[in-house]
């Protein structure tokens, strides 16, 4: 365990700070807006409509939120670890009560300048949440019932608010996120094996208490052409887009499973589809090396922190980066079931690239500050 002294009183002046970023971060999560924002242009049928509009709105007004964000203190972060999981939880309960319904979904509540989905902020709030729980433990401690049972009602509260709306990919996600804290926070391993042989174990269960809509998912995932006009129209649809595409793709703008409107939803979680088709292989390999890069640069900077903090939430937030890319990837080439997983920035939706917004600050804000040492 990292021994912590006093937070350092020395403040840094606003070029130091600027030198201090990650230009090399930085610079991808550019080139991935740039990309993502060209794609919408094309989901468009290139033309700038509402989605592209909307996009690029969004991609500036965070963009400009994370530089902001970058050069507030980690120490600031830190203090408000656990009021902003208190603050999202309040808003899961706003969302339950008051909340926008849209597709049988109760998930949205309206804030007048954003229709709010709480539960994606619980991806990155969750992590900053118990990052500061371990932040002063001692090792000794990290393994106590105590600590354990702490650790589970922190992830599991969020889970149950976002799964009655019901929304169970984007709960399984949030949950996710908090199981990669507890990992790099030194939680017994033995823990995560009992976990997961007690997962496949209830799995029949788990599957007999699903709504109807979610065993569909999953029995189109194991057999999409048991209903190929229905339930798995779009992942079938998806799957000819990807092969289509080839080794160079189609070219910009000539998606033909796209433009002749055989991909529905193409501009949210099945963003990579389109994509594929127009670029191929060549285009979604650079597009992984981007990611790859990102989640590179964020490990890294939480290995040249000297806050504790710091680190797990780098570690933690580069690991869910990976979970939420992995998951989405594998949605779309029908290796997982369709759980609603949005591709970071890339996807269409205000919540999910607000929320990456933020954790990319928060990791910017380690970095521009990573001498800082948290009692």
């Amino acid at each position: 365990m990292y021994q912590h002294t006093r937070l350092t009183t020395n403040r840094l002046g606003f070029f130091q700070k600027f030198r201090n970023f990650d230009y090399i971060l930085l610079f991808c999560i550019l080139i991935l807006g740039f990309i993502s924002l060209a794609t919408m242009y094309s989901t468009d049928g290139g033309e700038v409509l509402f989605h592209t509009r909307s996009h690029f709105v969004k991609l500036i007004v965070f963009t400009f939120m994370m530089l902001i964000i970058s050069f507030i203190n980690i120490k600031f972060w830190f203090s408000i670890g656990y009021l902003t999981y208190l603050a999202v939880i309040g808003l899961l309960i706003a969302t339950y009560l008051f909340g926008i319904t849209s597709s049988g979904s109760q998930r949205w509540i309206n804030l007048y300048f954003i229709n709010l989905q709480p539960s994606e902020l619980m991806k990155v709030f969750i992590i900053l949440c118990l990052a500061k729980y371990f932040h002063r433990m001692k090792i000794e401690n990290v393994n106590s019932i105590y600590t354990i049972l702490t650790s589970l009602i922190i992830i599991v509260l969020p889970m149950g608010l976002v799964i009655v709306q019901p929304d169970l990919g984007t709960s399984v996600l949030i949950g996710i996120s908090g199981i990669a804290v507890l990992w790099f926070a030194g939680i017994n391993h033995k823990y995560f094996i009992y976990t997961v042989l007690g997962f496949v174990i209830s799995l029949p269960f788990i599957i007999a208490f699903l709504k109807p809509y979610q065993k569909l998912r999953v029995l189109t995932f194991l057999n999409p052409d048991r209903d190929p006009l229905g339930a798995g129209y779009q992942i079938i649809q998806s799957k000819i887009a990807v092969g289509s595409g080839g080794i160079f793709g189609k070219g910009f703008l000539k998606g033909t499973q796209s433009y002749l409107e055989f991909l529905p939803e193409k501009h949210t979680d099945f963003i990579f589809t389109l994509f594929s088709e127009e670029f191929g292989f060549v285009g979604s390999a650079l597009l992984l090396v981007i990611y790859a890069i990102i989640i590179y640069r964020i490990i890294a900077i939480g290995a040249s922190c000297r806050s504790y903090f710091a680190k797990i939430f780098c570690y933690s937030f580069g690991v869910a980066i990976f979970v939420f890319i992995t998951i989405n990837m594998s949605m779309v080439l029908g290796l997982l079931p369709i759980v609603g997983s949005p591709l970071p920035i890339m996807s269409y939706g205000g919540s999910s690239m607000l929320a990456t917004m933020i954790g990319f600050g928060i990791v910017m804000s380690a970095r521009v500050h990573n001498q800082q040492i948290i009692a």
